[in-house]
């Protein structure tokens, strides 16, 4: 999969057009899905929605400053949608349930103020404030939904409007979800007006939103923002009813986004068996050791979601929260990247996910140029023509690790791959008899000079310093095309 996005984006309402337009490179090297930003209206046409204001405007009504959303109008949406239908691309929807941002008007309610590092402690009487938890959504008026928002949908905001305070205000007569993480002592309030789905009217809504939009667009699933912060229990019945709505085998995908996997476990012990998380304890492992003197590589894939719930996890190297200047910005350093992707995308478990930041570079304060020196195309379509079959480690080294791929009986090439944090190094591989007499060379070409596969199946594969490289049979079908990307 690629994250069609990063946080960066031209806010020039073309982002859908850039989109369609890369499909069919993007396919060609083996991307087989997109995850697309929230393209729902945000509050500002600057927004990248997650500063969501109406759920059923996809840049189709004149609302919060224009009609189109940052990356353009529903039209040019369904264009895309119509592109990556021809193409054969499914197309995720990043779906922000958590809270609704810049409300029409403002509301009196009644709300106690909570310690925002323990969000269950209340630091204040029951006092009335003026609220912005109105919402009737005048440019869209009733077109596909009739339901309005007030301070009754939610429990929560983090501002009183009567005098500027910015604090955590719970509605008095609410109590938070229980079905949260406990980050804060409770998770479940996490920014602007947070919804509380316990409304009977709120569910029934966002139900409804979920059906709409997955066949509106034809979407092949979902990345359900921030979970971690709302109701699980919601979070079942909303994939629950999306699924008999729309089609069951619509994908879903949360962010919960802790460097501890033993909550990521349990979690998805509690949904649905093919639900999956991002592995961003992964993440955070690729972080301290590109960034750590001496870590070992061979630990690389300890305490993450792929080595205790491979089947579940989707793998990442960067995301547009990570990236440099971000809420979780996670530096990873640039001699790791290629690393980093490489471990994701050559080996057998796991989901892996692309960020576009990496592929198109990034843009803003902290502009990069494409990572992996142009070369992330490359160990994209690795992965489609020679990642298969069995697979043996060689994590025999703290700084040196290889893998093979034995290929299968319809993919038959195999790949070797080694890397090194270190002095250049390398392993004695066995790859089997049936590539005897084979010579290997890097697709990636950084690790010069070819390996002769001997005999008994065996070849002595290296890595450069501080690199990785990718043996494939010279001869292998495909191997025209890199290097061209």
């Amino acid at each position: 999969m690629l994250q069609g996005f990063e946080w960066n984006v031209p806010a020039d309402q073309k982002h859908w057009k850039r989109l369609a337009g890369a499909l069919a490179g993007l396919r060609a090297i083996g991307i087989d899905n997109m995850w697309i930003p929230p393209g729902c209206k945000a509050s500002s046409p600057h927004g990248n929605g997650y500063d969501i204001y109406d759920l059923y405007d996809l840049g189709e009504f004149d609302q919060k400053g224009g009609v189109a959303t940052k990356f353009g109008t529903k039209g040019d949406l369904l264009e895309l949608m119509a592109k990556a239908n021809e193409v054969g691309m499914g197309i995720y929807w990043d779906a922000v349930l958590n809270h609704k941002a810049a409300a029409d008007f403002t509301e009196t309610c009644r709300v106690v103020e909570v310690d925002p590092k323990d969000r269950n402690m209340v630091i204040s009487k029951p006092f009335d404030i003026e609220a912005w938890m109105g919402f009737d959504f005048p440019g869209r008026g009733e077109k596909y939904s009739s339901q309005k928002y007030h301070w009754q949908h939610f429990n929560g905001t983090d501002t009183n409007a009567t005098n500027s305070k910015n604090a955590i205000y719970r509605i008095h007569s609410k109590q938070w979800s229980k079905f949260v993480d406990d980050e804060n002592g409770n998770a479940d309030y996490m920014m602007f007006s947070n919804i509380d789905y316990t409304n009977e009217e709120v569910k029934q809504d966002v139900k409804r939103w979920g059906a709409w939009i997955g066949k509106e667009l034809g979407i092949k699933g979902m990345r359900l923002d921030a979970v971690q912060h709302y109701s699980e229990v919601f979070v079942r019945e909303f994939i629950d009813h999306n699924r008999k709505s729309v089609g069951g085998d619509q994908f879903f995908v949360g962010e919960f986004w802790v460097s501890d996997v033993k909550p990521l476990k349990k979690y998805i012990e509690r949904m649905a068996p093919d639900f999956y998380l991002f592995d961003a304890p992964l993440l955070y492992n690729f972080s301290r050791i590109s960034t750590t003197r001496g870590a070992d590589l061979t630990k690389v894939f300890k305490n993450t979601l792929v080595a205790v719930k491979p089947e579940n996890a989707v793998t990442l190297v960067m995301n547009h929260d990570t990236q440099l200047g971000q809420t979780v910005e996670t530096p990873i350093n640039n001699f790791f990247i290629p690393l980093a992707y490489a471990l994701i995308l050559l080996r057998a478990d796991g989901y892996p996910c692309v960020f576009y930041g990496d592929l198109y570079g990034i843009r803003g304060e902290h502009a990069s140029s494409p990572s992996c020196g142009g070369k992330l195309p490359d160990l994209v379509l690795a992965r489609q023509l020679y990642a298969y079959g069995v697979q043996d480690d060689y994590f025999d080294s703290p700084t040196c690790i290889a893998w093979v791929r034995r290929g299968t009986w319809d993919k038959p090439d195999g790949l070797v791959v080694v890397m090194s944090t270190a002095r250049a190094n390398e392993k004695k591989i066995f790859v089997g008899k049936t590539h005897a007499g084979e010579t290997w060379t890097d697709i990636l070409g950084w690790g010069l000079g070819k390996v002769k596969v001997d005999e008994e199946g065996y070849g002595i594969f290296f890595s450069p310093r501080t690199c990785v490289a990718v043996w494939v049979n010279q001869e292998a079908e495909g191997r025209d095309r890199f290097g061209k990307l």
